[in-house]
């Protein structure tokens, strides 16, 4: 979508296939579009988990067209490619954690103040989830810009 949300995510200690379908199946329920005939493209990277048999299985089976990105061509991802890039810089590059849960909690905290509270000049800004209510609720015009 348009929207900039992280609708779904998964953080583990690795990241495979079936992860990669899962967290499809999550993003597809929770943006209700099982109830539609078309499903969206989804757009990747060449990463191991995005060209498993397994997270093929999963697009395949939930009728979702895969495109993934050229080698070494992040800027057409360019969203999550910045998504990474904030998260590192904000929260990862000068932090110590004691263990797995405490890198757990800085990152689904980012997570949410990302989707949440955090403006986005390209959503006029809004905060993605913001975004999201001023479109479904027909909310004025998120499209004009604020001066």
């Amino acid at each position: 979508m348009y929207d900039r949300a992280i609708v779904d995510y998964h953080i583990g200690p690795s990241c495979e296939g079936q992860h990669a379908a899962q967290i499809l199946q999550r993003a597809l329920w929770k943006r209700q579009l099982f109830e539609n005939d078309s499903r969206p493209v989804i757009r990747t990277d060449n990463g191991p988990q995005c060209i498993s048999h397994a997270f093929e299985e999963g697009y395949e089976r939930l009728g979702v067209t895969h495109e993934r990105i050229p080698p070494k061509t992040p800027n057409k991802n360019a969203h999550i490619e910045s998504f990474h890039s904030q998260l590192e810089s904000d929260r990862l590059s000068a932090a110590e954690f004691e263990n797995y849960q405490a890198a757990y909690a800085v990152v689904t905290e980012y997570i949410s103040l990302y989707t949440q509270r955090r403006i986005h000049g390209s959503l006029y800004d809004l905060a993605p989830e913001q975004f999201i209510r001023a479109i479904a609720n027909h909310e004025g015009n998120p499209f004009v810009v604020k001066v």
